[in-house]
């Protein structure tokens, strides 16, 4: 036999060779490089943080500082499918996982072009690099990747590698997948995506930062155009216009107010389970609105920003919390409103009255000054003024609170020695704002010249509501851990078998700061449209058709509006003003912060009848004289309505406010009952009113702490009160009306007021048995022989300057009383063994 011509022989073994080494690269060298171990792992999925009814509200972050929701490709619609393979990979169903024409064309134009003119990467291979380490992008990492999209490709279908790739892509703005992608730029599920929006999508991970829809909206659009340019040819041509039409149409989600309380990614990582926070997602988009609507209205006047906190009076937990009027604005709009420290102008008086109150022995219907006055200051003498530069002479309590008036509040923090006092209650309620020294703000720290947050304000006034007891406010229900409740659990999506209900009071015990019936007066006034009515007006923004505290600020020169208050359910604070600090054009607090208080009030009460405070055991109703703060000593004329034999009037709630319907009188009130004040209220309400015999005010009063009755003293032969020579300049100037109601007693000296000198409130002192009379101390105030000592827990004796009395460890309440008219001062100090 003749052999063979070893020609003929290397064509048949070169093209074999070839063939094996082609099969051998294709199938079988892609089995020696192990797959990335992050491809078998499914994506993690952000924890959902979910409102107070379950509802997915924010998605978390995850370690690596991105957001996910991974889904199944039966939740991709079509057109997004369609649209990715256009952009990203149009053989992807054809090829095994290396484009061979792709490649061919990019070696090609490597070499003629001397650079990269298209890509040749498919779906698998990014699939792969993307679940690899970042890599130098050199010639070896690609044809690595190469070899692990075969590998990958004979080990998984096409559906699989397509879902995972979804999954993992980057979107931009730390989104990853479609599905947060979709519900980060369009607030959309991804069934409601539109042909457009799906083909802006798609084009996004080709450069999610460069073609940034939110920084670059033309360098997306031109990109969707490419991925619509590719779809022409499969896709009915009036469907392809329109998606060219569509306007870029973007809603991004505003989350940056939450970013305080959001848990880190560290605990993220541990736990990677949905969370339940407190707040009502359907509240706070109404509140949202709300917001946007009357900053519009007020745009002119260079108001541009508002924040508004909701809170939960009995579990201080946040219902609603705006940070600003638009999340997206660039000027200021990402800044939390709520936890900027601002000046609250006034709306720091009412915690002044309830020291005045607890401390100083006053109560509603107390006479005050309000005359020209001097403060000493540390740059001088300070003369405060009113809003509309006028006193008004002796006021109640009652009328000084609700009209807001300046110089009675800063007279009655100087007698109660000045700005500690207020101070140190303003810390106890969580203001830490104010700083540890009460000295740079000094009697304007009643006129609100420290800076507070929202946040911290609101929860104040809630603890008014609540009688005094004070809680820190709170984002998270329960007892705010991220823990599940079955920890064996694997993460998942929001159910509530993956959400923790620890009890709601284990880490927020709660602390008494005043008296239940203090409180209950201060909220009384503030809720009193009478009593505010000669300042404020009636029927403004701080009416409403059912019982509600409120209380305004303003900033001077208009920097800051504030508006906060309550109802027995409710506590609600507005700011509103400029994160610039730029001033806005003469926006009063009831201007500008006081439309959307009142708008909240309303949409918080649309679906549950308004309820307010329960008046407190204690309190007892007294005929007061409005001229001189004195118990009338003659009670038969304080009301028309008796009851066995006894004069009666009824609660603020029971007595002001009715039904619209009076059929519905009796029944429960239904989701549609409209609340409506009385006809008679302003001419005038039982409760506030000042009966026209005898000049009597019916007053609520603690009945441990009634007032001196009036004498025949007090008043002149013509029956005008007397009014000591501090009123003297008042009188005689043209801000005094009321002539025919006083007269000045030229023979009586202005009353200095009681003020307590030993001890100071919030002694602690020590008892040493070794030294005699180590537990004896001596009272004394600046009235010695005019003030009479007192204690339920110690035994008061005279002597020493003006009385003794002898200590036992524990906490005890020492009280002077002015002889001349009854006024009480409170000091409270601790005695401890040694």
């Amino acid at each position: 036999m003749k052999p063979r011509h070893p020609l003929r022989r290397k064509r048949i073994l070169l093209p074999g060779t070839a063939l094996a080494a082609a099969l051998f690269g294709w199938f079988l060298l892609p089995l020696f490089f192990p797959l990335p171990t992050s491809l078998t792992d499914n994506p993690s999925a952000s924890p959902v943080l979910l409102d107070r009814h379950g509802k997915p509200l924010h998605h978390l972050v995850l370690p690596d500082f991105t957001r996910s929701a991974p889904v199944a490709l039966d939740q991709v619609p079509a057109d997004l499918v369609a649209c990715t393979l256009a952009a990203e990979d149009k053989r992807f169903r054809s090829h095994g996982g290396i484009d061979l024409l792709a490649t061919a064309r990019a070696a090609k134009d490597a070499v003629f072009h001397r650079r990269s003119v298209s890509g040749a990467s498919t779906i698998t291979q990014q699939l792969v690099k993307l679940s690899s380490p970042a890599a130098p992008r050199t010639l070896s990492t690609k044809l690595r990747e190469a070899l692990l999209a075969r590998h990958l490709e004979m080990k998984w279908s096409k559906d699989q590698i397509f879902t995972a790739y979804l999954n993992r892509l980057p979107y931009g703005n730390h989104r990853r997948g479609p599905a947060e992608a979709a519900r980060f730029y369009f607030q959309k599920p991804l069934a409601d995506l539109s042909l457009g929006e799906s083909a802006l999508l798609a084009g996004l991970p080709q450069a999610p930062s460069r073609l940034d829809p939110l920084k670059h909206p033309a360098r997306a659009l031109a990109r969707r155009g490419i991925v619509l340019d590719r779809l022409a040819a499969t896709y009915d041509a009036s469907r392809i216009s329109a998606a060219r039409a569509e306007t870029l149409n973007l809603r991004p989600l505003p989350e940056g107010h939450l970013a305080p309380w959001l848990p880190s990614s560290f605990d993220v990582q541990r736990s990677m389970f949905d969370v339940r926070c407190s707040l009502d997602s359907a509240l706070q988009q109404d509140l949202e609105a709300i917001v946007r609507e009357e900053l519009d209205k007020l745009s002119t006047s260079n108001l541009k920003h508002a924040a508004v906190v909701v809170l939960d009076n009995e579990t201080r937990e946040i219902l609603a919390l705006v940070s600003s009027g638009d999340w997206r604005d660039p000027n200021g709009g990402q800044i939390n409103g709520a936890l900027v420290p601002r000046s609250p102008g006034s709306a720091l008086k009412p915690f002044t009255w309830l020291l005045a109150f607890e401390k100083g022995g006053l109560h509603p219907g107390s006479i005050v000054a309000d005359i020209p006055t001097r403060f000493r200051t540390k740059e001088g003498l300070d003369a405060p003024e009113n809003y509309d530069r006028t006193f008004r002479g002796p006021v109640s309590v009652r009328e000084a609170l609700a009209c807001s008036l300046n110089v009675p509040a800063m007279r009655a923090l100087n007698d109660l020695g000045g700005p500690r006092p207020l101070h140190q209650l303003l810390l106890e309620l969580g203001l830490d704002t104010i700083g540890p020294d009460p000295a740079p703000y000094g009697l304007g720290l009643t006129l609100g010249n420290a800076p507070v947050r929202l946040l911290d304000l609101t929860n104040a006034y809630a603890t008014l509501a609540q009688g005094g007891v004070h809680r820190e406010a709170r984002l998270w229900m329960g007892d705010g851990r991220w823990e599940m409740a079955d920890e064996n659990a694997k993460p998942s999506a929001a159910s509530q078998s993956t959400i923790h209900h620890p009890p709601s009071t284990i880490h927020n015990p709660p602390s008494t700061i005043c008296h239940l019936s203090s409180a209950y007066l201060i909220a009384e006034i503030l809720a009193d449209p009478v009593a505010r009515a000669p300042s404020f007006g009636s029927r403004g923004p701080l009416e409403l058709p059912f019982p509600c505290a409120a209380k305004t600020g303003t900033s001077s020169d208009f920097r800051d509006n504030w508006c906060l208050g309550f109802t027995g359910r409710f506590t609600v604070g507005v700011w509103a003003g400029n994160f610039d600090n730029s001033p806005m054009k003469g926006i009063s607090g009831v201007a500008g912060a006081g439309p959307v208080f009142h708008r909240t009030m309303l949409r918080l009460h649309r679906e549950e009848k308004p309820q307010w405070l329960e008046r407190p055991a204690g309190l007892v109703e007294v005929a007061i004289d409005p001229l001189t703060g004195k118990k009338m000593a003659d009670l038969s004329f304080v009301a028309s309505a008796e009851k066995d034999g006894r004069p009666v009037l009824r609660s603020f709630s029971e007595e002001r406010w009715q039904m619209a319907d009076e059929k519905a009188k009796g029944t429960v009130a239904s989701a549609s009952t409209i609340y409506h004040p009385r006809s008679t209220i302003y001419d005038p309400p039982s409760f506030f009113a000042e009966a026209t015999k005898d000049r009597s005010t019916i007053c609520l009063l603690p009945a441990d702490r009634l007032p001196l009755a009036s004498s025949p003293s007090d008043r002149d032969a013509e029956g005008r009160v007397l009014l000591d020579s501090s009123y003297s300049q008042w009188f005689a100037s043209e801000h005094n009306r009321r002539r025919s109601q006083f007269a000045i007693a030229i023979d009586r000296p202005a009353e200095l007021p009681l003020r307590i000198l030993a001890p100071r409130d919030g002694t602690t002192y020590l008892l040493d048995p070794e030294l005699p009379n180590g537990g004896v101390l001596h009272l004394a105030t600046n009235l010695p022989g005019q003030a009479t000592w007192s204690s339920e827990t110690l035994e008061v004796t005279p002597g020493g300057v003006e009385a003794l009395v002898r200590l036992k460890p524990g906490s005890h309440v020492l009280t002077a009383t002015d002889k001349r008219n009854g006024v009480r001062r409170d000091v409270t100090i601790q005695v401890e063994q040694r």
